[in-house]
């Protein structure tokens, strides 16, 4: 691990954040001949002042920066430089790339990767378009990237590990520190089958602004970054932002026009993001093609559950539903029925699975349920 201690010593100096340290590497290819520079040749560095040129000349190695690399050396966590060839192709192209990541699992510098990022509190609508979607991409030899937050980004994750695909999470936090932490056990599984990174130390809380930084990285890493499920005030739209002045491509799949959890969503594909409703919609646009993606797997069959006989009453209540959760009074007004009618219905589709109900009686379709609607006895 000593040779990758001028990267972490740089890195501690007041002053050099991500863009003057990669301005430093293009100009002398590694933190070593950085510090070797004479005053002069370091001051002709763009943006680097005469202040932050002494401050290298005089640099000292901090008790922290040796603590941490014991830790890396300890927790057995891989560090892949700028200069590494497993570093991202893609994201040494942005121009304040981290200089060096953290990474659990396999990293590889170049592949096809796609981004899916969307709402924390996703609808079973958002859920299981993104399962979908992150799957056959991944079945096709994609890697999926996403932050592996609650949510769609939970989501893009299982969706490429259905298809026993490549899948990255990029976190807002060390890798010492899981969160959220109820996704513990994906966490692990990610780190299986692809990686888990992160630019942080290793025990770096996940603090409020670490958010924007992970997002630069998840869109810099990828070709393209699918917004699924977004509010206008969304973390995800911070992603698509990135991803344009990145000059990476930007997607959204449009949802329910009288739901706000895809404002977001709809808003950017009035401003120009390509429209997606199938995995299709993004390789055309990338000019990536199927039949010469690597690694490409089987595609993956969900098991529906065969539906039960039917009653017209109960056909016609499912029939009004949709994935987005609506409720009771609103299904009641809509088919001109009394909500204790209504309910009752409601709740034998519940029990025969066709259906799922919703904290304050809000009912959508079960995703898991087989579209063929049932016969009618």
């Amino acid at each position: 691990m000593e040779h990758l201690l001028p990267w972490f010593v740089l890195k501690s100096i007041p002053g050099i954040g991500n863009l003057l340290y990669k301005r430093l590497i293009d100009r002398f290819h590694s933190p070593s001949n950085a510090f070797e520079a004479s005053y002069n040749e370091l001051v002709k560095t763009d943006g680097l002042t005469g202040r932050l040129a002494e401050a290298i000349k005089t640099h000292r190695t901090p008790d922290t920066v040796q603590n941490e690399l014991d830790l890396v050396v300890k927790k057995k966590v891989r560090i892949v430089t700028l200069n590494d060839p497993d570093y991202p192709s893609l994201l040494r192209e942005i121009a304040d790339p981290p200089p060096y990541l953290y990474v659990y699992g396999t990293l590889e510098g170049k592949s096809n990767r796609i981004a899916m990022v969307g709402s924390r509190n996703a609808t079973d609508y958002g859920l299981t378009t993104t399962k979908r979607l992150s799957r056959d991409l991944a079945a096709m030899g994609i890697t999926i990237v996403s932050g592996m937050a609650k949510g769609i980004d939970a989501a893009a994750h299982e969706g490429a590990l259905m298809a026993k695909g490549n899948t990255i999470a990029v976190l807002g936090s060390g890798l010492g520190r899981i969160y959220p932490a109820e996704n513990e056990k994906l966490y692990h599984r990610i780190v299986k089958i692809g990686a888990v990174i992160s630019e942080l130390p290793f025990y770096a809380e996940p603090e409020a602004h670490h958010f924007p930084m992970r997002n630069r990285i998840i869109s810099g890493i990828s070709l393209g970054t699918v917004i699924v499920e977004a509010t206008l005030r969304s973390g995800s739209l911070i992603t698509a932002r990135l991803a344009a002045e990145q000059n990476r491509e930007v997607f959204a799949v449009p949802g329910s026009i009288h739901s706000f959890k895809s404002t977001g969503t709809h808003t950017l594909i009035k401003q120009g993001a390509k429209l997606v409703e199938h995995p299709q919609d993004i390789l055309e646009e990338l000019h990536l093609h199927t039949d010469s993606l690597a690694n490409k797997n089987e595609p993956v069959v969900e098991k529906m559950k065969r539906p039960p006989a039917m009653s017209s009453a109960e056909r016609h209540v499912l029939d009004s539903l949709d994935h987005y959760p609506v409720h009771i009074d609103d299904i009641a007004r809509k088919l001109g029925l009394e909500t204790g009618a209504v309910l009752g219905i409601l709740l034998q589709l519940e029990l025969q699975g066709s259906i799922k109900q919703s904290s304050g009686k809000f009912f959508s379709l079960n995703p898991n349920w087989t579209s063929k609607r049932g016969n009618i006895e």
